[in-house]
């Protein structure tokens, strides 16, 4: 039996799992000490539970667990990493590369920082969502210091060629760091392997708590400096000050055992409720555009243009869908996608795109509906829109 309103925007933040809250609940009322108080068993179970969930997450991203500094979340954690890196490595030079289509985080850290004086280049990308690595190289110069680069796009889920990526970096001497708020728990993510120095990832995108998130800092080969945001504490190695949200790290560690443990299987079921959902919608509705890499793209994700329906006419029409148009960071904007417009989408594709996040909790009978609802609504309103005809020759005619 379906449960209603069906939850279609596991992008945007995710049910925290049972298994997650288990874990978490003795930190709240029984474990409750500060991990940072040193003189009795309060301070050392709870410093003990900090350590505990540092190896989990290292052990899903092959880091070493020293390596993972906790934040608040993927924002601070890119703030962090951006912002650090500009002031440590300001006297070396004051040029940053990234790109068109990445989170707000990313994007107005490095607006901030050009009102400082640094120079940014912002990489353009193709019709599904990459960046081209010629172009990459060629951006970079003798006063770059960061390279940044989203992991999988929160819109259209594209994954970007990470290990080429932080190869090039790596063979141009250049710090690169990731947004992978959408990748950790969902791909198997290998920052060794992968050559990059600094990653950030949040809790509330793979069933754990919000208000919780890391970034993982490399501490060797090289060491990386980085100028801290917080003041006031030694906690995280000097780089953010503040009594340690034990409960939430707690959450974040299973979190991230279970998808260590469960990535697999989780990935390939999601993949195919995606893909029905998506072969379901276009053999209902001609004239559907697919967004982003048909192929390379996260397992949940599903970004269309419904030519001649507007977006949010369908979404008030099927409110029992939980589904958005983009970021939830920009939902609140009246501007059209930034990433739609990058992958170069016209202002009235942007205005009838809908993305569908699927889950942990995606069942096939909920696909089944979403997909009967999507069509049946978007007909409708075609029927009422004059840019929107049946050819002569029975053919669909829209802009």
């Amino acid at each position: 039996m379906i449960k209603f309103p069906i939850y279609l925007d596991y992008h945007s933040t995710t049910p925290v799992d049972t298994r997650v809250v288990e874990a978490m609940m003795p930190y709240f009322t029984k474990v409750f000490g500060n991990a940072s108080s040193k003189s009795h068993e309060f301070g050392w179970k709870a410093e003990a539970a900090v350590e505990n969930a540092r190896k989990q997450i290292a052990g899903l991203i092959n880091a070493e667990s020293p390596d993972i500094i906790f934040t608040s979340g993927a924002t601070e954690s890119v703030n962090l990493a951006i912002k650090g890196i500009a002031d440590a490595y300001a006297p070396k030079g004051n040029h940053i590369i990234t790109t068109k289509i990445e989170h707000e985080a990313v994007l107005d850290s490095c607006k901030s920082l050009e009102k400082k004086g640094f120079d940014v280049t912002y990489l353009e990308v193709d019709e599904f969502g990459l960046i081209d690595l010629k172009e990459l190289e060629n951006s970079i110069n003798e006063k770059t210091i960061l390279v940044s680069v989203m992991y999988a796009n929160n819109e259209i889920g594209t994954i970007q060629k990470i290990s080429e990526i932080g190869a090039l970096c790596k063979r141009r001497k250049v710090l690169f760091h990731t947004d992978a708020t959408q990748a950790v728990g969902k791909l198997p993510v290998d920052v060794i392997e992968s050559n990059i120095d600094l990653m950030s990832f949040s809790s509330h995108k793979i069933y754990g708590p919000k208000g919780v998130g890391a970034l993982y800092l490399k501490s060797k080969f090289p060491k990386i400096r980085l100028t801290p945001r917080v003041d006031g504490g030694s906690q995280e190695r000097g780089f953010r000050a503040g009594t340690l949200n034990v409960a939430g790290i707690v959450g974040l560690g299973k979190a991230c055992a279970v998808a260590r443990e469960e990535m697999g299987t989780e990935t390939t079921r999601i993949k195919e409720l995606r893909d029905r959902l998506y072969n379901g919608i276009i053999s209902g509705l001609p004239e559907v555009k697919l967004n982003g890499d048909p192929g390379n793209r996260i397992a949940n994700n599903l970004n269309i243009t419904i030519k001649n329906v507007n977006s949010d006419s369908l979404l008030i029409a099927i409110k029992e869908i939980a589904i958005s148009t983009g970021s939830a960071c920009s939902s609140e904007s009246v501007e059209t996608s930034h990433v739609l417009k990058a992958i170069g989408l016209d202002d009235k594709h942007k205005h009838s795109s809908l993305r569908f996040g699927l889950g942990r909790f995606t069942t096939a009978e909920e696909i089944e509906y979403v997909i009967d609802k999507v069509v049946e609504k978007a007909k409708k309103l075609r029927d009422i829109s004059p840019l929107f005809r049946v050819t002569k020759e029975g053919e669909y005619a829209g802009f």
